[in-house]
């Protein structure tokens, strides 16, 4: 009951990833800027699909969904690096902690299975256009979404209850930006080589399974866009699916060469630099792919800054 006591009045040392260098100075400018964009591309995806009735389909509902994650995701890790860096303050809370391992936990559990989701979408609007009213429904859809926000969520659960569930007595220092369960687990005095051998096949079924869905979709998907006999359907074919692959192999590649290896085969460094890949330049990286490689994307953000223009004009010119 003592070391409990001791341990919820913990404050954790995140080490961080940059210091004062002139060389660091920049690359955390650079990170802000990402940061920035993340957070008003995904927004503005969000808004837009939300908005723009034309958009109401399932594959842009699930987008959406996708750029609500990257939203929660980045904004879960960066502002409290950025405090921590520019107020030179590097301590966090135990609760602090714990929400951040929730949210990073979840939002990328919940992410995998809408990648298979998203996934499945496509391989029902190619494979079986005339049956995609049927197999891919208003609420079938929004089942397979709440289930990935639920699974997610289970996950990040059961991963906060047991990471905080153990005694921290050694050095409280994070080798981390972030409060990674992986980085916090070493500073336990307590034996975590079970759960650490649990995460790590958790991490690989989660990682496995849509994974299979994504590959068992595509080389369906691939057969039916090469049989096509019109060059405009296998280039819009083409267009769709390459964006989706794009955001799947940003994301599984750097989740596998992170999770998917042996604790032993870790160090802080490059778990950092990964983790870094893949929470921040990735949410980014999303609605800049589907917005430019997409029509019906671009013409949406076309009509909104249209309506947009002409509220101000309305606004300004509107006589007193």
């Amino acid at each position: 009951m003592v070391w409990r006591n001791q341990t919820l009045n913990l404050d954790f040392i995140l080490l961080g990833i940059f210091d004062h260098r002139p060389t660091h100075i920049f690359l955390f400018s650079l990170v802000l800027g990402i940061f920035t964009v993340a957070f008003m591309g995904n927004t503005l995806m969000v808004l837009l699909i939300y908005l723009d009735t034309q958009l109401h389909t399932p594959m842009y509902f699930l987008l959406s969904q996708l750029s609500l994650m990257d939203l929660m995701l980045i904004s879960t890790t960066v502002p409290k690096m950025a405090f921590n860096y520019l107020s030179g303050r590097k301590s966090i809370s135990l609760a602090g902690c714990g929400i951040q391992i929730f949210f990073y936990v979840s939002l990328l559990g919940a992410e995998c299975f809408l990648l298979a989701v998203m996934a499945y979408d496509r391989y029902v609007a190619i494979c079986h256009p005339l049956r995609y009213t049927i197999l891919m429904n208003q609420k079938r859809c929004v089942f397979m979404t709440v289930a990935s926000w639920i699974l997610g969520s289970l996950d990040g659960i059961i991963v906060l209850v047991t990471a905080l569930s153990f005694p921290y007595c050694s050095s409280l220092e994070i080798h981390h930006f972030f409060c990674d369960v992986a980085a916090l687990l070493p500073l336990s005095c307590a034996d975590t080589s079970a759960f650490e051998k649990l995460l790590f096949i958790c991490c690989v079924v989660m990682l496995v399974l849509p994974v299979s869905v994504i590959i068992g979709s595509y080389s369906r998907v691939l057969q039916a866009v090469i049989s096509m006999d019109s060059k405009e359907s296998r280039r819009k074919a083409f267009t769709i699916c390459s964006s989706h692959l794009s955001v799947v192999g940003l994301y599984y590649g750097a989740a596998m060469f992170m999770y998917m290896r042996p604790a032993s085969n870790h160090t802080p460094d490059q778990d950092k630099m990964v983790s870094a890949f893949y929470t921040i330049p990735t949410p980014m990286l999303n609605p800049l792919i589907y917005s430019l490689r997409n029509k019906e994307v671009s013409k949406g953000v076309q009509k909104m800054l249209r309506k947009g223009k002409l509220i101000l004009y309305s606004i300004f010119e509107c006589p007193l």
